[in-house]
This record gives structure tokens, C-alpha cells and sequence, in this order.
């Protein structure tokens, strides 16, 4: 699982480290080179609930295993492309490719591992595909400064490969059965009970704020960093990604720390710890850029390990849950955060520069933090009357 991690992220999010890169290209602004990746999420998101649903009874390594082969034909297609439309739209095929991935290997972990180890196991995939988003990053800038953006997409499609062949030699057989075949036309009533606990909506906008904050610091930072007064070289600015390595720590740790102490607890603290490291990027001074990059790095990580690990609990605990529907959903509103959020960004950096990329990211952080302390109230009291009226009102 660690290694189909490390796939889907490698693919989804190397031109996150190209956007400068696409924009000199191709002649296009900041936020127009931002689709590169906003197709990928976007497409990702649309296709991420109906598909997850009706291939889980398909067979998780299955269905896994087709998706990470077919998003690295994909990738080695990519270099191929002629003009920034084609490129984008072979990225938006490689979202819908992708698209049953993440949700199935969240289900496949929910279903696999014991209740008492579930949040550091979560922690764990989490790390590997914090691993594949940083390895992607930092091999693309690379080996674009060497060859060119088109070499590098193709190592990565490559590299993608050799990923999904471990993934596949390495699973290990499933102990949980699988799940009866679930129709399309059967997918309203799963999709309506999960949306109706007021705490799994709270933690799906959470999710859409926190990638929204985050993609949108990923994204332009590499502009800020290569324009004066920092001026860097694009080697050195690609090296920003490292930062990712915090998140593969905080991931896991925080999974751990929300089994210990309490997931609220650690979810609107780990959302503080994100807004407090965007406004310390703020100065023009490079020391505070990288160490508010930290911080936001570990904020962000720690409080999505939480909120994702918790939606699969939560969900098990509904009267008619489904932990890889409502893993779905999350993962949908994660990743139209990462499309929506990340594209609106650009427009914040086009217009006001960095100052006005802070001031963005605080407002989704803030509310983010507003529903995770929200979070408090609703408690299980949600669950308590769902359950009674599961039994026609009777403790």
C-alpha cells in the first residue's frame, strides 16, 4: 500500500515543481499553468465517489493495480504532448485513471488492520504517499533543469511503473471478504446516510479547506522564490519540496497522537500550527520562507491524518455506514480542494502577490479551524440518534 501511495502521488503532483517551468513554455500566466495539476485533481474528484463504490466489489488489489497501470501508460504518454491543451488534457485522463485509487487503498487499510492500530497504519499510507508527492517534486525539478520538462515527465512515467510491479509483488493476500456488487443506481442511499451526520460533513469541507491552503502555498511558492528580491536558481528552488519530508513525520506521529490523546485535540491544533507557519512565510527574508514552509508542512499533514483516518471510524459507527463511501467523499472534497482551491490561489497571486496568497490561506485555515473546534459540539450525539432511531427509538 505504501508503494501504491508513493505511485499515485509521484504521478498526480511532479508538475508541481514544473508550473514556472509550463509557464515560460508555453506563455502562460501563474494560474493557467496551475491546471497542469488541477486537471489531475479535478478529474480525480468527479470520478473518485461512483468509481471507489462500484469497483471496491470488483476486487480492491484488482481494480487498485489496473488504475496505477493505466496512469503510468498515461505518464509516459504525457511528454508526448504538443501544446499546454494536450498536456492538460492527458493530465485530467491520469485524474479519472487514478480516480478509484485513493479511496480503495484507504477502504483496503480500514478493512485490513485491526480498530487499535488503524490511526498509525493511516499515519503509515499517509507517509507513502508523502514520500511519492516529494519524490515526484524533487525528480522532475531535477532532471528538468538538466534535460527539459518532457525528460522529465517520462522518468517519472517510468519510475511510476516500477512502482505499480512492486505494488503488486509485494500485497499481500486480503483477509476481509469483499464487499456484495453495489450498482450505480444503488449508490444514493450510502452516499445520503453518510452526508447526513452533521461530524463527517464537518470533516469533509474540512478536508476541501486544508488541500486548498495547502496546494495554493506548494504551488507559488517556486514563482515567489525564482522572481527578486530571492531570485534563486530553479535547482535550488525545487529543493523547497524537501519540506514534504516534516509531513511524512507528522502524518504518521499525529495518527498516533489522535489514538492517544483525542482526534479533536490534535485536529484544530495541528490546524494552528498551519496558520501560524503561513503568516511566518510572509517576510521577504528566505530563512522564515523555509521555516513557515515547515510548519505549514507539518500542520497540514498532521491534521489530514487525523480528519481521514477518522472519517473511516465514524462512518463504521453509522447505522448504514460504509467506510469506503464516506472515504470517498472525503477524498472527493479533499482533492476539489486541491483543484478549486489551488486554481483560485493563482488568481490571489496574480493580483496581489504573496501577501495576498497569506491572506487566502488564513481565510481557509480559519474556517477550517471554525469546524474542527465545531467538531466539539456535535461529538457523538450525532451517532447516539442515528442509532436510536435506527431501532425505532429504543436505547
Amino acid at each position: 500500500m505504501w508503494c501504491a501511495g508513493l505511485a499515485t502521488f509521484v504521478l498526480v503532483y511532479c508538475v508541481q515543481a514544473l508550473l514556472p517551468t509550463l509557464a515560460t513554455e508555453f506563455a502562460v500566466s501563474s494560474s493557467v499553468a496551475s491546471l497542469a495539476l488541477s486537471a489531475t485533481t479535478g478529474t480525480l474528484a468527479l470520478a473518485i465517489v461512483p468509481l471507489s463504490a462500484v469497483a471496491e466489489s470488483w476486487g480492491r488489489a484488482r481494480v487498485m493495480t489496473v488504475a496505477l497501470a493505466a496512469s503510468a501508460v498515461l505518464g509516459v504518454l504525457a511528454p508526448l504532448a504538443p501544446t499546454f491543451g494536450a498536456l492538460v488534457a492527458v493530465r485530467a485522463l491520469q485524474g479519472v485513471a487514478l480516480a478509484a485509487l485513493p479511496a480503495l487503498a484507504m477502504a483496503h487499510v480500514t478493512r485490513e488492520v485491526a480498530p487499535r492500530w488503524l490511526g498509525g497504519a493511516v499515519g503509515l499510507l499517509i507517509a507513502g504517499n508523502t514520500i511519492g508527492g516529494l519524490s515526484g517534486r524533487l525528480v522532475a525539478s531535477a532532471v528538468a533543469d538538466v534535460a527539459g520538462w518532457r525528460v522529465a515527465l517520462a522518468v517519472i512515467g517510468g519510475l511510476s511503473l516500477l512502482c505499480t510491479v512492486a505494488f503488486r509483488v509485494l500485497l499481500p493476500p486480503a483477509l476481509a471478504a469483499a464487499p456484495p456488487r453495489v450498482r450505480l443506481r444503488e449508490l444514493g442511499g450510502p452516499l445520503r446516510a453518510q452526508l447526513a451526520d452533521p461530524g463527517l460533513r464537518c470533516l469533509f469541507a474540512i478536508a476541501f479547506l486544508l488541500m486548498g491552503a495547502f496546494v495554493t502555498v506548494y504551488n507559488y511558492l517556486g514563482f515567489r522564490l525564482l522572481a527578486p528580491p530571492f531570485a534563486l536558481p530553479a535547482a535550488l528552488v525545487g529543493l523547497v519540496f524537501l519540506g514534504y519530508l516534516a509531513g511524512t513525520w507528522a502524518s504518521t506521529g499525529a495518527g498516533r497522537l489522535g489514538d492517544r490523546w483525542g482526534r479533536r485535540r490534535v485536529l484544530w491544533a495541528a490546524v494552528l500550527v498551519a496558520v501560524a507557519g503561513a503568516w511566518v512565510t510572509l517576510p521577504d527574508l528566505l530563512p522564515a520562507v523555509l521555516a513557515g514552509l515547515l510548519v505549514v508542512t507539518v500542520g497540514f499533514f498532521a491534521a489530514h491524518s487525523v480528519a481521514s483516518s477518522w472519517v473511516g471510524r465514524r462512518a463504521s459507527m453509522l447505522p448504514a455506514g460504509s467506510p469506503a463511501v464516506a472515504s470517498s467523499l472525503y477524498l472527493f472534497a479533499y482533492y476539489l480542494g486541491s483543484s478549486v482551491g489551488g486554481a483560485t490561489g493563482g488568481v490571489a497571486y496574480d493580483h496581489g502577490g504573496w501577501p495576498a496568497v497569506v491572506a487566502y490561506v488564513t481565510a481557509l485555515l480559519g474556517m477550517a479551524l471554525a469546524l474542527s473546534l465545531a467538531l466539539r459540539r456535535i461529538g457523538t450525539r450525532s451517532l447516539r440518534e442515528n442509532l436510536l432511531a435506527d431501532h425505532g427509538g429504543h436505547d
